[in-house]
């Protein structure tokens, strides 16, 4: 057996290491809380629609926040192309903190905007303008968190320490879902409908809060340190990825 290859089947059989738990622990539970911060607007569509669509019929209302909702996937892409790009030119930690940034106070102000009978139309072009930046943060968010944990994985288990990304967005819809139970139940259902809807947006503050204190304490992946170091780092990373 090669040299390589029994490195490779130790590398398996070994524990992660403390330096290795930190940084899946770290990288998961801000796609956690991003993906929460997405999720909270589709799980309470139908009073969103009545607070910023309330000009039209009830079916049509859910139908344009249901298409609001809709608009932060089209914008995914592009958060993955823009953000991949940055993380490939500045770094990962840098573009992780702008991410987490975009998508919680995007969510944060969701929960303070006014709706269509305080101030018309400009209430539902903010919402959608809010959500199409949240689909750019979490595009951009979801594919860097993978890059940085495939980073300082051992070559051999990177499919499993990434895997650890892929339960994110179940465990965010999860804890919207328990938020807003939590809050409903509280309330009450009226006033939950008017006003206590935005509880669970305002709250996304303190999880923003504990989310960059989390990132600052991250280290730059020791792939982009040595491409840095060695002046390797790419300098037009779309153009090279389709081009070559």
């Amino acid at each position: 057996m090669s040299t390589s290859s029994s490195v490779a089947i130790d590398d398996r059989k070994r524990p992660m290491t403390s330096e290795e738990k930190r940084v899946i622990l770290a990288s998961s539970a801000g796609t956690i809380f991003e993906w929460y911060d997405f999720y909270l607007y589709g799980s309470l569509a139908a009073i969103i629609g009545a607070q910023f669509f309330s000009s039209f019929p009830e079916a049509t209302r859910n139908v344009f926040a249901l298409l609001a909702f809709a608009a932060g996937f089209l914008v995914r892409p592009f958060g993955a192309l823009f953000f991949g790009r940055l993380g490939d030119m500045i770094g990962r930690k840098q573009t992780f903190l702008m991410t987490i940034l975009i998508m919680g106070l995007s969510t944060f102000v969701v929960g303070l905007l006014p709706g269509y009978n305080t101030i018309g139309w400009a209430a539902p072009i903010i919402l959608i303008a809010l959500r199409m930046l949240q689909g750019l943060a979490l595009g951009g968010e979801y594919g860097g968190a993978v890059v940085y944990v495939a980073e300082h994985a051992p070559a051999n288990r990177r499919g499993f320490f990434t895997s650890w990304i892929q339960t994110t967005a179940t465990l965010g819809l999860l804890l919207s879902l328990m938020v807003i139970l939590v809050v409903r139940t509280t309330v009450g259902e009226k006033e939950f409908a008017e006003w206590g809807w935005r509880i669970p947006f305002l709250l996304s503050i303190f999880l923003l809060a504990v989310s960059v204190w989390i990132r600052l304490q991250m280290e730059e992946s020791p792939a982009f340190k040595k491409m840095k170091e060695e002046g390797t780092n790419s300098k037009a990373p779309i153009a090279e990825a389709f081009g070559t």
